[in-house]
């Protein structure tokens, strides 16, 4: 079964939460659950005992590195939005343009910098290795950043933008050239008066296996494609696992990501959310600590004073 199907049956079972009569026990908790806490000493007592963390990350954690996200209000390169970009029907009609896009935006990361969230994360991991415990990241950012500030056991479920993958094989590599491919060179601008450049597809980045000179395109998710299975099922065994989940600057409203940490809380298992502000899935959490990630992650996965490190 697909870990989208398994998700969203566990869901439409939590929804009957509140809905029909139960028992005092299970009003009590979803009660509880509609009144997600902001203490940080309680969140600290559950991370000091959680044996599997699950982090869960979204473009808030990179949005505090200066990495636009391309959503809502002012979310344009020159004058497309993403998800005009972002799709295998733009990249079939104008693979230039598509990829004077996904240039602009490699270019840009290479001078980003992880944040205090992103550097807090990675530290968690190496730390809590130490004692047995592990830490695993499950992201929708294709950035990179998270690798960038050190974490090892990373899921990044819409792919990544220095990732290639051939139209012709579909052999996939990892891709830091900058540029990626020389007609790139200085292309890419988003200013929206800015003209296609027009690139023929022959000069565009070209497979390097033995005898193939494919078309490449990024290896990200775009909209309308599925995501990859193999990375899904990681997801779902990391998840069935886990004792502890955070959910760290992500809307919750970009799907299948946005039931994961639901899918978590319905087994009984405490959720920390920390995002700006509160999203659709809030209520269904444990815990929720609003503002910028940077400020309120490190002191909530520093040190706690129980630890043990040999």
């Amino acid at each position: 079964m697909c870990l989208f199907q398994f998700t969203a049956r566990r869901l439409i079972s939590q929804a009957h939460c509140g809905l029909k009569a139960s028992s005092s026990k299970k009003q009590k908790f979803c009660l509880e659950m509609a009144r997600p806490s902001s203490n940080m000493a309680d969140f600290r007592e559950v991370f000091a005992k959680a044996k599997h963390i699950a982090i869960i990350t979204g473009a808030g954690v990179s949005a505090e590195s200066g990495v636009p996200t391309f959503r809502g209000a002012g979310g344009f390169w020159r004058k497309w939005q993403a998800q005009e970009l972002a799709t295998p029907g733009a990249f079939a009609r104008n693979p230039s343009r598509v990829w004077e896009f996904y240039h602009y935006r490699r270019e840009l990361m290479l001078s980003k910098h992880p944040n205090p969230a992103h550097i807090a994360i990675a530290e968690c991991e190496k730390r809590l290795s130490k004692q047995g415990r592990s830490v695993v990241v499950i992201t929708q950012n294709i950035d990179e950043l998270h690798r960038k500030a050190g974490t090892k056991h990373l899921l990044e479920i819409h792919g990544s933008l220095f990732k290639t993958r051939c139209t012709s094989c579909g052999n996939v590599a990892a891709n830091y050239k900058s540029p990626i491919c020389p007609a790139l060179a200085g292309k890419g601008a988003p200013d929206p008066d800015t003209d296609d450049a027009a690139i023929p597809v022959e000069d565009l980045p070209q497979c390097e296996e033995d005898g193939c000179n494919g078309l490449l395109r990024p290896h990200v998710v775009w909209f309308g494609e599925a995501l990859d299975p193999g990375v899904l099922t990681a997801v779902e065994k990391e998840l069935d696992i886990c004792d502890l989940c955070l959910v760290v600057g992500t809307s919750s409203v970009v799907y299948p990501a946005a039931m994961f940490a639901p899918q978590v809380s319905a087994r009984g298992v405490p959720v920390a959310e920390f995002n700006m502000e509160p999203t659709p899935a809030t209520n269904r959490f444990r815990f929720h600590f609003p503002g910028p990630c940077g400020t309120t992650l490190p002191p909530a996965l520093a040190r706690h004073e129980t630890e043990i490190i040999s």
